[in-house]
This record gives C-alpha cells, structure tokens and sequence, in this order.
C-alpha cells in the first residue's frame, strides 16, 4: 500500500490538489489534522469530498486549528479517524483530532486523559490488521517531532505512552510546523509531515517493510 500523508493544510487547498496531480499512484490519502484554520464545516466537507473525487480512501482527523465540530462533518463523509478505527485491506487506520491544551487557546484543544481514550478506542478497531497506522494531530512528547523553535518539546505525553505501550507500525502527526521530519520509538516508525500548506508532504509504502519518505 502507497499512502500519501498531509497536515496542516490551513486553507492551501491548491497545494493539495497540485500534489496529488503529482503524486498519482498511492491507495489512500491521510489527512492529519489543520485542514483549515478556523474555517467553517462547510469549507472543510468541500474539500473533503473534492479529495474523494480522485476514488481513494481518505482517512481524516481535525486539528486544533480545525472546529470540533469537523468530527461530525468526518464522521457523515465517511473518513472520520477520529477515537476510532478504519480497516482498509490489511491496513488499519486510527486517530486522535484536537491537540493538548496550549497557551494559544487554540479552538479544539483536549486533556491528555481524553488523548489516551480516544487513542484506545481506535486501537481497538485495528489491533489485528497487519498494519496499524496512528494518526493523531499532536507529536509523541520528547521526540525531534515536538520541538519548537526554542526548543522545547511540547507534543502529547499520551501519544507518547500510547506508542510506547501499544507500538503501532506507523505513526502520522503535524501540529509542529518547525518539526517536521521522522523518528521512531521501538518498532514505531514515525512522521511529521511538515505544513502542507508549504507545499510538504509524505508518503508511506508498507510491503515486507514499512518506508517513509518526506516530499516537498
């Protein structure tokens, strides 16, 4: 399976549209969180329903940046990830939307205790698919995917644990614009997929091995 990975999006709808014209073998489509900013259901089930024109699964959970109420919007166009999980041949897909809460205030932020529920509710849709793909908006707390600019790590303690306890194959986050790269914790291998809305992106291939490459 090719999956091509975004985050942070915030409204660069073109950017996508370029990248998938570029990118046009993949199976599925994640989309990690921040599709806007503070953009309204609408816009967001547009967009949603102009990727599923190109007949590929699309896997999505909203960003702190995104309304809560995008779940629902997710939930109804049948690509909500969020707090549950999605079986697409042996390749199951499961997330948590919002972030931990932050100084900024930001619209969908939620505790760490509701993180780790969300994260296990998921995990259970998915524990025996071959390959189990974590998507949560936040980075694992203490990794290279987590620092900002002044380096201080602010990712999710509970993504963190979760990984730790539960090693999915893959994990997909944003949320930290600055941190975009990859990483791993055990077995789990894990990306930032950097802010689509400059142009960055990734693509995972899963065969014998799991391969991540950033693009952009």
């Amino acid at each position: 399976m090719r999956i091509v990975a975004f985050t942070d999006v915030h409204g660069s709808y073109d950017r996508l549209e370029e990248i998938l014209r570029t990118e046009s073998s993949f199976d599925a489509i994640i989309i990690g969180g921040d599709l806007t900013t503070q953009g309204t259901t609408d816009e967001a089930a547009s967009v949603i329903r102009r990727l599923q024109e190109l007949h590929k699964p699309v896997l999505a959970v909203a960003g702190n940046m995104d309304s809560p109420s995008f779940d629902s919007t997710y939930e109804n166009l049948g690509v909500n990830i969020n707090g549950k999980g999605v079986v697409v041949g042996d390749t199951g897909f499961f997330g948590v939307a919002g972030s931990p809460f932050t100084p900024m205030n930001t619209p969908y932020e939620i505790s760490e205790t509701e993180i780790a529920r969300r994260a296990a509710l998921g995990w259970q849709d998915v524990a025996a698919a071959r390959w189990r793909i974590f998507v949560p908006h936040a980075p694992p707390r203490g990794t290279t995917l987590d620092r900002i600019l002044i380096g201080k790590h602010v990712g999710s303690v509970a993504v963190r644990e979760f990984v730790e306890l539960h090693q999915p194959d893959v994990l997909v986050c944003g949320h930290i614009h600055e941190s975009r790269g990859v990483d791993s914790l055990g077995k789990t291998q894990m990306v930032n997929c950097g802010a689509a809305a400059r142009g960055y992106y990734a693509v995972i291939e899963l065969a014998e091995t799991v391969k991540i490459q950033l693009c952009g």
